[in-house]
């Protein structure tokens, strides 16, 4: 079940999703909260699907610019409102349950089984006029479940946002890289309640498949959750920046390399998240990770206690960063702030009590043992909420700032950030920021060079082909050349496809796709002679 809420905003911690495209569902108010679905198979062994179905469709939602909710908010969200986690309302609760939380519209799903395929089907509630929509239905065999409900999603996203105009095709390309075992694993490993058994699902699932990041993220949860530091580190080094999870990955790797006593690892973990959301807590431990290596973080503390200033132990590191460095009247300051803030910090009250001793009465006993230098205090905890506030003000700035570009202008700011999630196989995200582009400019070549790269991808070669030659019109251009050559080598009509990497070598000699093309035309022609 999916519920698209109006109440608290959760929006994608990540600060690639900085376009008017990516804002278009949430300044519509469209916040997602997927719901389990309902097993109809009466198999117990695909019970598991019922949480898979969220964690699927939430992915893709967000990927076509929604802002699903989390698992771990829609957990919260069922908590606070005293309803089981498996809860599965009627139609009539559901319309209770929407106006309740005052809902835009809700989208009920289930799932059965059908000899060797699987059938899912779902349907939405407009709340306000108290409708449901006709139900739409995915099917295909078990072992492409994963392209089921790709399939779904997409007829749920048109239904959602009739404007909304990627192929289905593309939805489906999205989870071809995903092994539906392996898949498994990961949703067995994350709603399984033993940690000893969450781990052997998670572990065989990044073992299954090595690129799966939501997997690795899991992994270092529950590593971090025991203290297992370097495996926690491990597992989140292998989150992406610009994955969904990659801030939260980076500070929480981080801590763990902190932890671990891999201080310059530490400070650099923590510097990659302080240069996309530079918050308190985060520049905090940066700080931390390069004190700890000797040096002055006196600055990065300051600048900490800056961005927070109600927070009692900013102000304590900060203190004892300028005693360290021989600034006493400043670190008082400080540690008076801290106080002010929190009264009852004995450490703090010790230190003042010690750094007021006259010299001359610290003196008095030189056989007497010196006080250990305090260590500055860490921030263990990812505010999440934080987080992804912070990241939709830059998401807002973002958007703001793009639309004051001319067309042609926001078209190549569009095309350059579609070519980034494209050279990451995120072809969804990537088709819908070249489909803005190419409605902000028409004859941006670069543009439609990118769509047909996206179609040849997803398997559409009349639609790549017609793309590449849009592109060709307008201006030629290596990338839509080799589009050409590659399905034209695809198709047997060397002739053809030796042509048109001719052409791309005329323009860039040196490329390696164009030369390694060539080299495959070269090879499929000796074997043909």
């Amino acid at each position: 079940m999916v519920v698209v809420l109006s109440i608290a905003p959760c929006a994608r911690a990540q600060a690639s999703a900085d376009t008017a495209a990516a804002r278009s569902a949430a300044d519509r108010g469209r916040i997602l909260l997927v719901l389990p679905f309902d097993n109809r198979s009466g198999q117990p062994s695909l019970e598991w699907i019922r949480e898979a179905a969220p964690q699927l469709l939430g992915s893709l939602f967000a990927s076509a610019g929604f802002e699903p909710m989390s698992r771990a908010d829609r957990m919260y969200a069922l908590d606070h409102l005293g309803l089981p986690q498996n809860f599965q309302p009627s139609r009539a609760s559901s319309l209770k349950l929407a106006q309740t939380l005052d809902a835009d519209s809700i989208v009920v799903g289930s799932y059965l089984t059908d000899g060797t395929a699987i059938v899912a089907q779902a349907q939405f509630v407009d709340v306000p006029h108290l409708r449901m929509s006709e139900p739409v239905t995915a099917r295909g065999e078990m072992r492409d479940m994963i392209a089921v409900f790709d399939s779904l999603a997409w007829k749920l996203t048109r239904q959602l946002d009739p404007g909304f105009s990627v192929a289905k095709e593309t939805f489906i390309a999205a989870g071809k890289s995903m092994r539906v075992d392996a898949f498994e694993q990961y949703i067995r490993g994350i709603t399984e309640p033993d940690q000893a058994e969450s781990l052997r699902h998670l572990a065989q699932a990044v073992k299954l498949s090595p690129a799966y990041a939501p997997a690795w993220m899991a992994l270092g949860r529950e590593n971090f959750s025991i203290q297992q530091y370097d495996q926690a580190a491990t597992a989140f080094s292998r989150v992406g920046r610009n994955d969904p999870d990659g801030l939260e990955a980076g500070f929480y790797g981080g801590l763990s390399l902190l932890f671990s006593g891999d201080y310059p690892r530490a400070e650099q973990a923590f510097a990659g998240v302080a240069r996309i959301l530079p918050l308190a807590e985060v520049v905090n431990n940066q700080a931390v990770a390069v004190s700890r290596q000797g040096h002055d973080a006196t600055d990065l503390f300051v600048q900490a206690a800056a961005a927070d200033a109600s927070s009692a132990d900013y102000h304590f590191n900060l203190a004892v960063s300028l005693k360290r460095h021989g600034q006493t009247p400043g670190a008082l300051i400080e540690l008076a702030q801290c106080l002010k803030l929190r009264p009852s910090d004995t450490e703090a009250q010790a230190l003042q009590a010690a750094w007021k001793r006259p010299a001359a009465a610290a003196g008095a006993n030189p056989d007497a043992e010196a006080a250990p230098d305090p260590l500055e205090r860490i921030v263990r905890t990812f505010d999440a909420v934080a987080f992804r506030q912070a990241a939709q003000m830059l998401d807002q700035v973002d958007a703001t700032k793009l639309a004051a570009l001319t067309p042609l202008e926001r078209a190549q700011k569009l095309t350059a950030q579609a070519r980034g999630f494209l050279d990451r196989g995120l072809l969804l995200e990537a088709e819908r920021l070249y489909q803005s582009a190419v409605s902000a400019d028409s004859k941006l070549a670069e543009a439609h060079a990118g769509m047909a790269q996206v179609r040849e991808r997803t398997g559409d070669t009349v639609a790549a082909r017609n793309e590449a030659h849009a592109a060709i019109d307008l201006k030629p251009l290596v990338d839509a050349y080799l589009v050409l050559g590659r399905l034209d080598l695809a198709a047997n009509s060397l002739f053809e496809a030796n042509n048109e990497v001719g052409e791309a070598l005329k323009l860039d000699v040196t490329n390696p796709a164009a030369r390694e093309l060539l080299r495959q035309i070269l090879a499929k022609t000796g074997q043909r002679k």
